[in-house]
């Protein structure tokens, strides 16, 4: 049992619900059980899942689930074949898929293809960029997953501010707008962005520990790297977590005070709504933590109001290549039969 810190108590931006959740996920949910590019069982642990915005954004976090459990498993050169896939798919949208290749090719073509038609050109720019560093992440997370390396705090945080897919989810909150290179990089808005990701980053590592530790995954994981470095427990880990995720809190509250004033902000409107939605995303990532079946089960909701985590047991994989389908580790039976 450890205690998991409640990081958001006093994070500003409340818990809100698109009001076209329910229709949107419908329609996306059965577009991509289309495509059944997971087993039953891994489809059962998918529809348990909620993920709750509109269409690009409702598509995209489906392809970060799917791109997570397909290369989750997999070494550094297979995980680089579906990274190459993926990239091609978005560089080229209209060119049909190879017949026989990862489904991943053709769910992607179809996703950027949709969503370039009603995308802004710079933040379709600005997605390829984030999406492209995120891909390219992933390989070393991989290779570091082969050799059962863990990074120091800092090297991690450097690669996780990437294989977090955080930056490439804000998209959404751009697609309509049209923010010039020079205000979407401006050093202060960069800086806002990244105390984002990583506010994101460490609500999920600090959710996802405990799966994570169960499927053998844990070393690409915030709270390994702080056990390792620093010689404490999981605890004391995720206490140290903690303090630093409301160090990022203020960096960003007190960043956001000064943009109003700043030119940047008179130089492109919806920037201060582009920031907002960025802030409202974490306490969506930090609700979805507890709200879904992904990391807790079934005890999402209890775990939430009491803190305690129940260490789960290991789990053994099958060795079926995930290259076609993929088994996903739906947790609910196992917290059900840990005591709280």
């Amino acid at each position: 049992m450890f205690y998991l810190p409640d990081t958001m108590v006093n994070w500003p931006w409340p818990r809100a619900i698109n009001p076209h959740f329910e229709d949107v996920k419908t329609e996306v949910d059965a577009a991509f059980r289309d495509f059944r590019a997971l087993d039953p069982k891994s489809q059962e642990a998918f529809d348990k899942c909620d993920f709750d915005h509109l269409r690009f954004g409702c598509d995209l976090m489906n392809i970060f689930f799917i791109f997570d459990e397909y290369t989750d498993k997999e070494n550094a050169a297979v995980t680089k074949e579906m990274v190459d896939i993926v990239l091609d798919a978005l560089h080229d949208p209209h060119k049909m898929r190879p017949e026989g290749e990862c489904i991943l090719g053709e769910i992607v073509r179809q996703f950027w293809a949709r969503a370039i038609q009603t995308a802004s050109q710079s933040s379709q720019r600005h997605f390829l960029d984030s999406m492209t560093a995120y891909l390219h992440a992933i390989v070393p997370e991989a290779e570091d997953r082969d050799h059962s390396h863990c990074r120091s705090i800092d090297d991690y945080l450097k690669l996780r501010r990437d294989t977090c897919g955080a930056r490439p989810s804000f998209a959404i909150y751009e697609m309509g707008m049209e923010f010039p290179d020079e205000v979407f990089y401006h050093p202060m808005i960069v800086e806002l962005r990244q105390c984002i990701v990583e506010l994101i980053l460490i609500d999920n590592d600090m959710a996802s520990y405990n799966r994570e530790q169960a499927t053998g995954d844990e070393n690409h994981n915030l709270i390994t790297a702080i056990m390792l470095e620093l010689g404490l427990d999981r605890s004391g880990a995720m206490a140290w977590a903690a303090r630093y995720h409301t160090q990022v809190e203020k960096r960003f509250i007190d960043g956001l005070a000064q943009v109003p004033s700043s030119e940047i902000c008179t130089d492109a409107p919806g920037l201060v709504e582009y920031l907002d939605g960025m802030a409202a995303w974490a306490r969506g990532n930090h609700c979805w933590s507890y709200e879904s079946l992904r990391y807790f089960g079934t005890e999402g909701t209890n775990i939430q109001q009491s803190r305690l985590v129940p260490l789960l047991p290991k789990i053994k994989y099958g060795d079926a290549s995930s290259m076609t389908k993929v088994n996903v580790a739906d947790l609910s039976n196992i917290y059900a039969t840990v005591q709280l």
